[in-house]
């Protein structure tokens, strides 16, 4: 996810809503956007984990969020729409815990017969790379759906296809990297990211 895509913090207080946070690794990338990070997951190994990122980690559903409508500046989805159950409720919570001029960031699998190959096929095949069955072909997202969804309340989001760096796969397959960068690209087939801003009352 293009980190430059989350605003710097425009208040005191503000507080940005990490749905799905795991061990809190998106935390150091954006600790100098000087928000409140609070992290959700169902997993309590994993809010340990964000905790010692310095993470405020909460036991929570990216399907009913334990806030209160209107009340967080940025909401971060990271890697996690591509396995929630109901997409549709996952982004209504995402944009009612949003405030007006609060901002939606997102990265994701589309549903595709190409993702399908890239990430499953293939993807889960690669030495070091994404444990089988990891991912659900079946919850990979459309992309016209979560557009309409997103605009729906009133978060209208534009998307931008996210590829890795082949340099930095290389690096990656030569154990000098932990992971490949992603860099943006034309096509959303694959991977993409969205942002999107919420309108006023």
């Amino acid at each position: 996810m293009d980190t430059g895509l989350v605003p710097p913090a425009s208040r005191a207080g503000a507080v940005l809503v990490d749905i799905g946070c795991g061990g809190g690794i998106f935390a150091p990338h954006i600790a100098a956007k000087r928000y409140s990070h609070v992290g959700v997951d169902l997993t309590s190994s994993a809010l340990a984990l964000a905790k010692e990122h310095g993470v405020v980690a909460v036991g929570g559903n990216a399907l009913s969020l334990p806030f209160a409508s209107g009340s967080v500046d940025v909401v971060v989805a990271g890697e996690i729409l591509e396995h929630v159950t109901d997409l549709a409720l996952c982004v209504s919570e995402a944009c009612r815990v949003l405030r007006p001029g609060g901002t939606f960031v997102l990265d994701t699998i589309a549903a595709t017969r190409l993702a399908r190959v890239v990430a499953v096929t293939v993807g889960e095949r690669v030495p070091a790379g994404a444990p089988p069955g990891l991912h659900d072909p079946r919850l990979f997202v459309d992309r016209d759906q979560l557009r309409n969804e997103c605009a729906r309340h009133g978060v209208p989001v534009k998307l931008t296809g996210l590829r890795p760096s082949l340099l930095s796969v290389l690096a990656w397959a030569l154990h000098r990297r932990p992971q490949a960068r992603m860099v943006p690209t034309w096509s959303t087939a694959v991977l993409f990211q969205g942002h999107g801003v919420k309108e006023g009352p």
